[in-house]
């Protein structure tokens, strides 16, 4: 659960004792949008900045891993067998190429929206990297809105963040969350949907009794 001063920073931002809160995020990559519409946006980052021991990570596995296992498979495939090289030039039957569905069939919004990039939900997504280059955001509750807060860290801890400032607020007339309470424990999800009818899909609930606690306030 969300220690007290996580709880004490979201009473100072709404004014009053959260109905409930959790920590999210979008797991999955923002789709592409319209130039133009990017552009109106403020032409935003799309991408989270990822915390520089990634890039350390990325480093050693692209000049240490990938060399080893490229190696590792040179030394399979030479020298050649006479009995492969035969084969070869006997033209043997080979595997038919990987052939996997593409194109029409895939959703271009990724399933994270309703897909249209000028409504709340569109617009809400082109700033989300805007307000912090880390993916997560608190929901909070309160008795007559929705508030959407960040931290400016690149990693953070969900309990005990307590620097993060609200980046956007919904009256209930204006949007809502909807989701089902006793979702499987790593895979819940729940949706911002809005008046104008938008939706944006969020995931990666973080803390398992403010998720809880959350998702059965939601679903009441």
């Amino acid at each position: 659960m969300a220690k007290r001063a996580v709880r004490k920073r979201a009473r100072k931002i709404l004014g009053e004792e959260p109905v409930a809160l959790v920590w999210c995020e979008i797991r999955k990559a923002i789709p592409t949008p319209p130039k133009d519409v990017h552009l109106a946006a403020g032409k935003g980052r799309l991408k989270p900045r990822h915390h520089w021991l990634l890039y350390v990570g990325g480093a050693v596995f692209f000049f240490v891993v990938v060399p080893i296992m490229v190696i590792d498979k040179l030394g399979e495939l030479i020298p050649f067998s006479p009995s492969r090289q035969r084969g070869r030039r006997s033209g043997g039957a080979q595997s038919p190429p990987d052939a996997r569905p593409s194109g029409p069939g895939q959703d271009p919004t990724n399933g994270i929206f309703d897909g249209d990039w000028n409504l709340t939900a569109g617009q809400l997504l082109l700033q989300w990297y805007g307000h912090s280059p880390n993916p997560q955001r608190l929901v909070m509750l309160a008795r007559d809105r929705i508030c959407v807060a960040a931290s400016p860290r690149r990693l953070l801890s969900p309990t005990k963040a307590d620097d993060f400032r609200s980046v956007a607020e919904f009256p209930f007339d204006q949007g809502r969350v909807e989701g089902e309470a006793g979702q499987p424990r790593g895979f819940a999800t729940f949706r911002f949907r809005f008046a104008d009818g938008s939706w944006l899909e969020v995931g990666g609930l973080a803390e398992p009794e403010d998720a809880d606690h959350f998702l059965r306030t939601i679903s009441d």
